[in-house]
């Protein structure tokens, strides 16, 4: 199952929280162009070092169904960053 919706908070220096909900279909539709260039770059990268093409989609398709549910949290001093996948 792909992400549906990404979670960013952040604390602010002065305690408050900015939270931000990202849905992710809509973003993969306007960055489409570069998500197709990446594909391409990824495509050569396996013909130059000679990695299995089925091997490298597969362990793709791995992590796009591990990600929901996953969580990132960075702390330093005052400012935290909490980005959280569903």
């Amino acid at each position: 199952m792909i992400p549906q919706l990404v979670t960013y908070r952040q604390r602010r220096r002065d305690g408050r929280w900015l939270r931000l909900y990202v849905p992710v279909l809509p973003v993969l539709l306007v960055l489409s162009p570069l998500l197709l260039l990446a594909v391409l770059a990824g495509l050569v990268a396996c013909l130059v070092f000679r990695v299995s093409l089925v091997g490298a989609l597969r362990g793709t398709g791995q992590l796009l169904c591990a990600l929901p549910g996953t969580r990132f949290e960075i702390e330093q001093g005052r400012t935290a960053v909490l980005v959280s996948i569903r």
